[in-house]
């Protein structure tokens, strides 16, 4: 199944005359501001051409930002991964850049807005928490929010693309390991224990997974942009329309057109219903139609979140299955790459690699190839006439990730091009983002210790010599759904989720020097139960890496490395080699055996 293409933008868009637009729109509607995301109502990371409102205004990229629209000014709001990319993709002439990690979005709200202006917004395209936060910014500055029956940029975006209406089908039971009625049933069984009557399920992920159902509506990602809701009797009410549907779903489940959502939340409602809604997940809008025609609405994460989360073991086959063949992809594209190559052009080509494994489906992102300088652009996206040719005496950075029917991969490598050999700087970064690596991937932690208690753990040995990365160390991944999903997390930020066997997670330390290089390694790990320590008390848990690709020893200090680390690199690739080379062809077989050699 292939998923649709994200939005390509045109060589030179005059967003100048775009923000004008907008500007007079919002003169038209009496609003004073406007706030624009990069999500769309399902609150996805990936979105359809059709939704990404963010990019068109202001020619913004990244899968995550916010901007807000004044009559004389305008901000663009990114986060640490996003500065360089958002400096390089806007004009900052027209929208001033801000770092969310210097100043937030509701603190510039309430050093900006003057007291009796109005703020509006999409309640598609908020959720019940993030408009808490927005009205608490307004209100600082004695300003108000206002909810707009429509979104003022969609009046002025004439050549919006139409929505996806990609064919819906179901997900293999030889794949997904359980049936949709033992899914539901477990679902509701928590929707029972907190005594609510019905959920609202907003996650396209979570109506995939808890469905079996597989689409194309967005890039990257094979999921369906569709509502439901889930009853505590285990039934479902689906809201897709029909003609999409290729797929059988059994009874219990009863199918609605789109346009029925309103109406059935309102009947909820009227019925005193008790209403689950995730105020992360569901837009405003959604949420407040249950409110105020009378139903209890019990704030609670989607229930599907944790059971996803939790791999079964089907999944967890197709997972250590599908990190084998996306190995040997990449070991034939790692064995090839040399000085000469274009950035696009290596993109390509691993994508072309994927495509030749087994159940490969398309990439799960897309593929980051950047060269030299632009490896400190952590979201790096090269593009044609404007990408660099790799050049010996540069790091090479790597990462992409392939879906395929049994799994979902995601791996970083940093590579040397040569001839000639890495600067001793090179060698000493790489070593210590190797080293936290190694340390979180090694770590033992108990049952109950959350993500983002383990961060530290892989940021120890560059806090050491002043340096740190401003991305988190590991996201949650999906089978066959999504490659960045929660709530499991490690980062500095977060990651209150306990850890849990099944869980995969990415493990991921960095290093970025801005206008010179970057550094990223980056394997998926599945949380295991870990071997009872002699005397010990407590049950234990830790990480089986699943990725299977080298990683360049040409780039290590070996002085920087202590003798544990050194075995933990070398058993690692070991099982490279035994688990790869008989299926290679001879030359990238010869390039594996050399690339794994012990130290």
């Amino acid at each position: 199944m292939r998923w649709g293409k994200g939005l390509e933008m045109t060589d030179k868009p005059d967003f100048k005359k775009r923000l004008s637009a907008l500007r007079k729109e919002m003169k038209r509607l009496g609003i004073d501001g406007f706030m624009i995301p990069s999500a769309d109502a399902f609150q996805g990371e990936y979105v359809p051409a059709s939704e990404r409102r963010l990019a068109w205004i202001s020619g913004f990229t990244g899968s995550m930002g916010q901007a807000v629209v004044l009559a004389g000014k305008a901000a663009l709001f990114v986060d640490g991964r996003y500065t360089l990319q958002a400096a390089k993709e806007t004009d900052g002439k027209l929208f001033t850049l801000v770092g969310t990690h210097e100043q937030t979005l509701v603190a510039w709200l309430t050093a900006n807005l003057k007291d009796g202006q109005i703020l509006g917004i999409d309640p598609w395209l908020v959720t019940a928490n993030g408009y808490r936060l927005l009205e608490d910014g307004c209100a600082k500055a004695g300003a108000s929010l206002r909810q707009l029956d429509a979104n003022p940029l969609d009046g002025v975006w004439r050549d919006r693309p139409a929505p996806p209406a990609s064919n819906v089908a179901a997900h293999d039971l030889a794949y997904a390991g359980e049936d949709r009625a033992d899914k539901r049933r477990r679902a509701s069984r928590l929707l029972v224990q907190a005594k609510c009557d019905a959920t609202l399920i907003a996650a396209p992920e979570s109506v995939c997974w808890l469905l079996n159902l597989r689409a194309a509506d967005v890039p990257y990602a094979p999921l369906l942009r569709a509502f439901a809701l889930l009853h505590a009797d285990a039934s479902v009410d689906l809201f897709l329309d029909e003609s999409r549907l290729q797929a059988d779903l059994g009874d219990g489940v009863r199918l609605h057109s789109q346009d029925c959502l309103i109406s059935q939340l309102s009947a909820l409602g009227r019925a005193r219903k008790s209403i689950s809604v995730d105020p992360a997940q569901t837009p405003l809008l959604l949420t407040d139609c249950l409110k105020f025609s009378g139903a209890r609405i019990v704030h609670s994460p989607d229930p599907c979140l944790g059971l996803r989360a939790v791999k079964n073991p089907v999944e967890i086959a197709g997972a250590r299955a599908a990190h084998r063949r996306d190995g040997a992809a990449l070991v034939r594209f790692l064995a090839s790459v040399k000085a000469g190559v274009r950035e696009t052009q290596a993109a390509k080509a691993v994508d072309a690699e994927r495509a030749k494994e087994d159940l490969a489906q398309g990439p799960s992102f897309g593929t980051i190839a950047a060269h030299g300088a632009n490896g400190a652009i952590v979201h790096y996206r090269a593009r044609p006439g404007r990408d660099a040719k790799l050049k010996p005496g540069n790091l090479f950075l790597l990462d992409s990730g392939g879906q395929y029917l049994d799994g979902t991969t995601d791996v970083t490598r940093t590579v040397f091009i040569g001839p000639g050999q890495p600067t001793a700087d090179m060698k000493r970064l790489f070593t210590l983002v190797l080293k936290g690596h190694i340390a979180l991937a090694s770590a033992v932690f108990p049952k109950g210790t959350q993500g983002g208690q383990l961060d530290a753990l892989a940021r120890q040995f560059l806090w050491r010599e002043g340096f740190d990365y401003d991305h988190g160390t590991g996201h949650g991944v999906g089978s066959y759904l999504s490659v960045h999903e929660g709530p499991q997390r490690i980062a500095k930020s977060g990651g209150a989720a306990a850890l849990e066997e099944g869980m995969i997670l990415s493990i991921e330390p960095g290093y970025y020097r801005t206008a010179a290089f970057g550094i990223r390694i980056e394997n998926l790990a599945l949380v295991v139960p870990a071997k009872r320590l002699k005397g010990g008390e407590r049950d234990m848990l830790a990480f089986e890496i699943l990725t299977k690709a080298p990683i360049d020893k040409r780039l290590l200090a070996p002085g920087l490395l202590t003798k544990s680390e050194r075995q933990w690199l070398n058993a690692y690739h070991l099982g490279i080699r035994r688990a790869l080379g008989s299926g290679l062809s001879a030359k990238p077989r010869a390039w594996l055996e050399r690339a794994t050699l012990p130290l």
